[in-house]
């Protein structure tokens, strides 16, 4: 039995402000996006095999940085929106349905990003009763009806539940449920377990969590990101690097081809500033060095390109739940000059660590002449790295 989770994402999110991030989904809450944490729960459940997201025509590139230190191999390619949640749940129903349909579908609100894995496998669970399943938490407020902002009733609470996410059905059923409503214009309903229950669906309550928020507002993301960011501890670790010069004329520092009148020699592109980075995030996990993982003894990293290993640092760090906060890197050369090519070495350092350029500190200096760097025999980096991780593994 194949299962697929949809994780609705082309929402607008206009009521929280996230300073220029766009919409809500991709605004940052501990160091990630909204939606990437919302797709990292489902994508790492055992029982889910695909995971897709639908996005909005306008946030595609928006998408990909959102994701591009994921690397998950059930996250199948996007489905573009329609104007309304219900026609892009819709629209990521028929992409699913496209090709090697699952039998299952959970429908998920990107704007949930603390569901957890316990609620995933109970709505799956009952699946197997019934056509349909939701998320809910039981009302334990006093329920009041007001008009004119006058009290005029009090609602008894006994057997009203708020509807959650994730939202579980067959997909076949809920795919003619979807298309059916769709053809007779009704686009009023606010969630897939109403459009169930229209269709004669019977949809099973399934008790969620109270952590599974649902983040609306600016306070909201605020909030998160305060508790996701507390529950944090820092760790540092420091990294260094040389490399000998020979015959060339460009060096690779930073991840940047600089023109040179030497290359460095390595076994890979020598790049000294991405290996004494990628030393410094390792060190920080306590995870080996650069030489334990991709060992020159082996042929495969012949000539590789040094962000390779980087991406695979910062992955290591993201699998444990942590974050980086900020790198300080210096270079030890009588040249090439490093500063005019400083910003292209944030940029793409930022790019693969997911910060931006204020927390990536780029410095060369010389050594006045003295030593192998004075000699011009070669390049040294140092780096430091201050990453964040959950504290019940520190």
């Amino acid at each position: 039995m194949r299962i697929a989770a949809l994780i609705v994402a082309a929402g607008r999110g206009t009521r929280a402000a996230n300073q220029g991030a766009g919409p809500k989904q991709y605004a940052q809450i501990g160091g990630k996006s909204v939606l990437e944490r919302a797709i990292a729960i489902f994508a790492g459940h055992a029982e889910i095999d695909e995971v897709k997201a639908v996005i909005h025509a306008d946030d595609r590139e928006l998408y990909q940085l959102a994701l591009s230190a994921g690397g998950w191999a059930k996250l199948s390619a996007p489905a573009i929106g329609g104007p309304t949640r219900q026609a892009s749940v819709l629209r990521g129903l028929e992409a699913l349905a496209s090709s090697s349909p699952p039998d299952l579908v959970l429908i998920h609100d990107a704007a949930r990003p603390f569901v957890s894995g316990k609620t995933i496998s109970n709505v799956i669970g009952a699946l197997g009763e019934r056509p349909g399943a939701l998320a809910a938490l039981a009302v334990t407020d006093t329920l009041k009806r007001a008009a004119d902002g006058i009290v005029t009733d009090t609602i008894a609470r006994d057997g009203l539940w708020r509807a959650q996410t994730p939202q579980g059905f067959h997909l076949e059923p809920i795919l003619i449920a979807h298309r059916k409503a769709a053809e007779q214009g009704i686009d009023t309903f606010t969630d897939d377990a109403a459009i169930a229950e229209w269709a004669g669906l019977d949809v099973a309550i399934v008790e969620d969590l109270s952590s599974n928020i649902k983040i609306t507002t600016a306070e909201d993301l605020d909030v998160a990101d305060r508790q996701l960011t507390s529950a944090l501890e820092p760790r540092i670790g420091s990294g260094f690097d040389v490399h000998r010069f020979c015959e060339g004329d460009h060096v690779w520092l930073g991840g940047i081809k600089i023109p040179h009148t030497h290359k460095l020699e390595g076994h890979s592109d020598a790049d000294v500033v991405l290996h004494a980075l990628t030393d410094a995030l390792l060190g920080a996990i306590g995870d080996g060095d650069i030489g334990q993982h991709f060992p020159p003894s082996d042929p495969k990293w012949k000539g590789a390109a040094s962000k390779l290993f980087l991406e695979d640092a910062v992955r290591r760090v993201r699998d444990l739940g942590g974050r980086v906060g900020n790198v300080d890197i210096t270079v030890l050369a009588e040249a090439p000059r490093v500063g005019p090519h400083r910003p292209a070495m944030q940029e793409l350092i930022g790019g693969v660590l997911g910060l931006p350029a204020h927390r990536i500190g780029i410095k060369a200096t010389t050594t006045e002449q003295m030593g192998f760097t004075g000699r011009r025999e070669g390049i040294a980096a140092m780096a430091t790295a201050m990453v964040f991780l959950p504290a019940e593994i520190t």
